[in-house]
């Protein structure tokens, strides 16, 4: 079985389960009740857009240091 580790692909898999949790969420509790899912989504999405972001500004060390000679 193939194993893929990326960080886009396991984005994608999260949107695939919020999609599911959020339409359960409508179905079970109706739209007025959906209001404190979403309002957890919107946290979460908040959280994983900052993460992306440190992700790229803030590269691993060792991209940073692969030049350097190694003691």
């Amino acid at each position: 079985m193939l194993r893929v580790r990326n960080y886009w692909t396991y984005s994608i898999g999260l949107a695939v389960v919020w999609a599911i949790l959020l339409l359960l969420a409508l179905v079970l509790r109706g739209s007025a009740g959906m209001q404190t899912y979403l309002l957890v989504f919107g946290g979460y999405c908040i959280g994983w857009v900052s993460t992306t972001i440190a992700r790229y500004v803030y590269p691993p060390p060792k991209l940073w240091l692969s030049d350097r000679p190694q003691p």
